[in-house]
């Protein structure tokens, strides 16, 4: 009885698959937003060098197609990261670049 209770709160523990999906949409998200920095902006961020080298090369990409299929690998490399930093660093150079252009 005890395992099969154990069994039961294991499964409870598991994020569900919409969830899971939701996730790996909004870290995508987050690394298409990554694509639209500069590459010196990038290196600033002290990436890991496979997710940096696949963020230049989405930008380097023309091809509908081709860019869907980075943005896909993009989201799969950045479940290796903290996206709360990311976010917050994204923040970061909004607000500085907002502060260039109020001058």
């Amino acid at each position: 009885m005890d395992e099969e209770k154990d069994i039961v709160e294991e499964d409870n523990a598991r994020p569900s698959r919409s969830a899971r999906k939701r996730q790996a949409e909004a870290l995508q998200k987050l690394g298409v937003r990554l694509t639209l920095l500069r590459a010196v902006q990038l290196q600033r961020l002290q990436l890991p060098p496979e997710l940096l080298q696949a963020l230049l090369a989405a930008q380097r990409l023309r091809s509908r197609a081709a860019l869907a299929r980075q943005r896909q690998y993009i989201g799969r490399l950045m479940r290796e990261v903290e996206p709360e930093i990311l976010d917050r660093a994204l923040a970061q150079f909004a607000d500085s670049h907002d502060a260039k252009m109020a001058r």
